[in-house]
């Protein structure tokens, strides 16, 4: 209790330089971070006793004195060598940040619709009030999230992607944040803001990764707005380094007719939570949530969601798989709502979860809460370990054991990769598993392969 009470000063000091280092900058946007750190004081960070947080501890993150990360210079190979996030040969326009902060050398946009932007939102800050201020942090809420609140009262830069109405983006945006060593533990806090009008449609990709061996602490918030009959393809794709800690807010607001498919992919990360939520805020909205989770060692992941139907007729479809290895942790909580005037609401939610250790843990807590009565909705949560049967089966047919437990792993996984439609991010999926899982020995005249 001490420490963190000694932490919360030191943010609140570190505040004060970060507000004196910005010079002049737009009033509202000062409002913002003031009000946003006044909450952030009244809260604190949450403990074990706040029931949303009582199986992730971020005592770890307290303890450690980060810093607000300074901007760095870096080679132009350095997503791939420090990050891991190079995705091979892919079309995509790229937007690059180091520790938080735009880098236009390492960035390269392609072709936009005409009324399109994607850059800095620190630029868009300045230059595209219009566009920003209706939808920032009208979504992601600060009051009750202290992560969240933390991220606005240093909101200073991240990603800005406005898609006028008709505007299709024919090229994924990928979104890159890379986290790159320092003298000290640093902190960055990147906030992204995805605003897509009537009738538009795009893919969003976010990254984000820093160099295995080094710790430092991401708190990263995303809002996206989907306007009537939008549809967007978005992706978190998470492969911090094996000593950080990752903590995301996202948040999707989806009006009339929009469809927002979201995947969520965590590989990396010491600590790692992440709060997802949704709004279904107009008649005929369709939202997919799916997400994915490898954990081995003594990594601790969390999820979060929130899937809220407000209007009748929306649908949405909710599911989350995860591999524990070793001693891993893993929390799940999936909440779906349904308003009194969500009738013709469907909705199901779905977690599965594979434990290849013994000492791998599970927390799993999916619940509806109906409150109309013209709805079809279902919920159900697994823990199991690879079937013995099929592993038998499998022997029989002379596959040795490895190979047949590699198999039925990877299996696991397949009904959620599938759904990814971006070859890229598949293929590097399936060899992050292969990587992490047991290697195939298939025999070939003495050889392995």
């Amino acid at each position: 209790m001490l420490e963190a009470t000694k932490q919360l000063g030191n943010y609140l000091e570190e505040f004060s330089r970060f507000e004196k280092s910005l010079g002049a900058n737009p009033s509202w946007v000062h409002s913002l971070r003031q009000a946003a750190m006044q909450r952030f004081a009244e809260r604190g960070f949450p403990t074990t006793k706040d029931e949303e947080w009582r199986f992730t501890s971020v005592a770890p993150i307290t303890r450690n004195g980060f810093e607000l990360a300074t901007p760095t210079t870096v080679s132009p190979d350095a997503p791939a060598r420090l990050a891991r996030l190079d995705l091979g040969e892919w079309d995509r326009s790229e937007l690059v940040f180091v520790n938080g902060r735009f880098a236009p050398e390492l960035s390269s946009i392609r072709s936009l619709p005409q009324g399109a932007f994607a850059g800095s939102l620190s630029e868009a800050l300045e230059t595209k009030r219009d566009l920003v201020e209706p939808h920032l942090a009208r979504y992601a809420d600060y009051q009750e999230n202290s992560f969240a609140a933390l991220n606005m009262a240093f909101l200073r830069d991240g990603a800005f992607v406005f898609l006028p109405k008709g505007g299709v983006v024919e090229d994924p945006i990928h979104l890159v944040f890379l986290s790159a060593p320092g003298d000290t533990p640093a902190v960055s806090h990147p906030h992204n803001l995805i605003v897509a009008e009537s009738g538009s449609q795009a893919r969003i990709v976010e990254s984000y990764g820093g160099a295995d061996g080094i710790g430092y602490f991401t708190n990263a918030t995303t809002e996206v707005v989907a306007g009537e009959s939008a549809n967007l393809d978005h992706y978190k794709l998470q492969r911090e380094s094996d000593r950080a800690f990752h903590v995301a807010t996202l948040h999707f607001h989806l009006e009339r007719s929009a469809a927002v498919s979201t995947h969520s992919i965590s590989l990396g990360g010491a600590l790692v939570r992440n709060d997802i939520n949704a709004v279904l805020d107009g008649e005929g909205g369709d939202l997919t949530l799916n997400g994915l989770y490898v954990v081995e060692g003594e990594q601790h992941v969390d999820h979060h969601t929130v899937i809220d139907h407000v209007k009748p007729h929306c649908t949405s479809r909710e599911l989350y798989k995860g591999i524990l290895n070793d001693r891993a942790q893993a929390v799940f909580n999936g909440r779906i709502i349904v308003r009194p005037d969500a009738q013709k609401t469907d909705a199901r939610q779905t977690n599965k979860n594979l434990l290849l250790s013994d000492q791998a843990l599970v927390n799993t807590n999916p619940h509806l809460e109906i409150n109309a009565d013209d709805v079809k909705c279902a919920h159900g949560a697994t823990i199991g370990q690879l079937d013995a049967d099929v592993l038998f089966y499998l022997r029989s047919r002379g596959i040795d054991l490895e190979t047949a437990r590699h198999l039925l792993t990877f299996g696991f996984l397949s009904d959620i990769s599938s759904k990814i439609k971006i070859d890229a991010i598949r293929s590097v999926l399936e060899r992050n598993l292969f990587a992490g899982l047991p290697a195939p020995a298939h025999s070939d005249n003495g050889k392995s392969r």
